[in-house]
Parts: C-alpha cells; sequence; structure tokens
C-alpha cells in the first residue's frame, strides 16, 4: 500500500481491505513515518502487518526499510526479508516500530540542527553544504538533500515523528514557514536555494567554503539519534552503517567519521549544546560508554 501518508486515510484503505482479503494475505505499508502497529491494530491481523518503506526513486534505490509492528510474527518478518531480496534490494530491519525508522531518524533530525547551526554560527547555506559534503562524506550538502527531498515530505514528517516523541526532533521555524510559503525545493522552483525551470543545476560546492564551517554539531546530533537506536534496541552499528550508506549515499561509515572527529570531542558538544539550549542535546549513555 503506498496512499499517501495520513493516517486516517491508511486506517479506511486497510479496513476496506481487510473485510474482503483471505486470512492469509499479509498487509504491508510503504510509510516512511507513521506508526506500523496503530495502522495494524485497526485490522484483524495485525501479527500479518509490516512495514516495508521503499525509499524514492525506487526504480533506483536499493534500500528498503522493514519495520515489524508490537504483534509482527518472526515468520512474517522473515518473509519480508525474503521478498525484498527477491526483488533485488538490501533491506534493514528496524527491530522497533520507532518515531522516523532508521533513516528519518537520523536525516530529518539533522535538517532542523543545521537550521539552528546556521542562526548560531552565521554560516551561509553553502558553507555547511561544503562542510557536509566535503568533511561527512555525504553526496550533497544537507540543504541541498533537503531540497531535493522536498520540504512537503520533511515537514509531514517532521510532524509526525514529533507528535510520537518530543525528543526525537527539536523543530525549527523555517520548516513550517517555507511549507507555509510553499517553498518545497526542487520541485516548487524554490527551497533553501533557487532553482531554474528549465534544469536541474548542483549547488556550487567547495571544499575551500568547507573549511569555513565545523560541521561537529551536525555530527553530534545524528550521532546521538543513530546511538538512541542501539540504546534502545531498534538497530546496531552495522545496520544503521547500511542504511546510511544505501540510504542517504554517505561515501565513509558513520562512526568512523564519528572517531576521527573524536567521540569525546562530540560527547564535549552535546554538553555544551544541552548547557546552552537545553535537555534535546543530552548525550546518549551509550557515547558516554564509548569514551
Amino acid at each position: 500500500e503506498v496512499v499517501p501518508e495520513i493516517m486516517e486515510l491508511k486506517k479506511k484503505v486497510y479496513a476496506e481491505l481487510d473485510a474482503v482479503a483471505g486470512p492469509d494475505v499479509i498487509f504491508a505499508s510503504n510509510t516512511s513515518t507513521l506508526p506500523i502497529t496503530e495502522i495494524a491494530n485497526t485490522t484483524s491481523r495485525p501479527e500479518k502487518f509490516i512495514g516495508i518503506h521503499f525509499f524514492n526513486p525506487p526504480q533506483l534505490m536499493k534500500l528498503v526499510e522493514i519495520i515489524p509492528g508490537e504483534k509482527t510474527t518472526q515468520a512474517i518478518t522473515d518473509l519480508t526479508q525474503e521478498y525484498v531480496k527477491s526483488v533485488n534490494k538490501q533491506a534493514v530491519l528496524c527491530r522497533k516500530d520507532v518515531p522516523g525508522f532508521i533513516i528519518n531518524r537520523l536525516f530529518i533530525p539533522m535538517v532542523h540542527e543545521a537550521c539552528y547551526a546556521q542562526d548560531r554560527t552565521n554560516a551561509t547555506l553553502e558553507e555547511i553544504d561544503s562542510a557536509v559534503k566535503f568533511k561527512l562524506g555525504f553526496p550533497m550538502g544537507i540543504f541541498e538533500l533537503a531540497d531535493f527531498t522536498g520540504m512537503d515530505v520533511i515537514h509531514k514528517a517532521t510532524v509526525e515523528m514529533h507528535l510520537r516523541d518530543k525528543k526525537v526532533i527539536n523543530p525549527h521555524p523555517t520548516i513550517q514557514k517555507m511549507f507555509d510559503e510553499k517553498k518545497l525545493g526542487q520541485k516548487s522552483g524554490e527551497g533553501y536555494y533557487k532553482y531554474s525551470d528549465d534544469k536541474y543545476e548542483r549547488v556550487a560546492l567547495s571544499e575551500e567554503l568547507a573549511e569555513k564551517f565545523n560541521p561537529i554539531q551536525l555530527v553530534a546530533n545524528i550521532l546521538n539519534n543513530a546511538a538512541w537506536l542501539i540504546t534502545n534496541g531498534a538497530s546496531d552499528i552495522s545496520e544503521i552503517e547500511k542504511a546510511a550508506q544505501l540510504g542517504l549515499g554517505l561515501r565513509k561509515p558513520l562512526f568512523e567519521t564519528a572517531k576521527e572527529i573524536g567521540i569525546k570531542n562530540i560527547v564535549d558538544e552535546l554538553y555544551r549544546l544541552e548547557k546552552e539550549h537545553g535537555e534535546f542535546y543530552k548525550p546518549d549513555p551509550l557515547l558516554i560508554s564509548m569514551l
């Protein structure tokens, strides 16, 4: 099922399907943010309900997130993993139905954090994006990636994730403002950057610009969320690295980058941010244990 990310619509679709589908039919939702368990519990077969999130565009992206609900059986999870392999995709298993699953848990909060980083440092979009690309090994800058994804998608994910867990995201007002003004990124011709109607032109990023911004605040954010996934039993380092490589296009493992920067430096940055901006930045126990 790939209907729009509207909970009531999904529940309506599954109510109709549940009434006519045979008892052996498995239900799978392509949702990227909505809680699998909540949708599953509206049906008579929550044990045969699972999340199977293909990444966009699915004809090019190899990654698929598999998310069992609280009542999904191991047999259904195993069968789903076999199915993903049969269609020549690579699966990562999000072991718990947590807000954002794996990729959105890493990516969406980082977009907000980049906005805060700009506020706090007065760095330009291009300087931040250059640092993300050339220092952190992303295929493009975080603002560039947000424009590529679409502010409508990011806004929807933000609302759903924050609704389920206030500690996931520290929402920056820019996201809501851009959504309200229909500055959705490439698809609307303007987001963080402006785009020509004729063709997509990559933003002019450079290693020289990258030297003007220290991305440690962004690394601290994404690593703290990765650590949260591990601490809470939703994933492990190898699955997170696989997801980040295939879903975000990271050219270098996330935890390898973190070790190069220094775990102590990252934890110290989180403590600094916590002191100045609140408990949202409290370091995950896993990061503290790695010191």
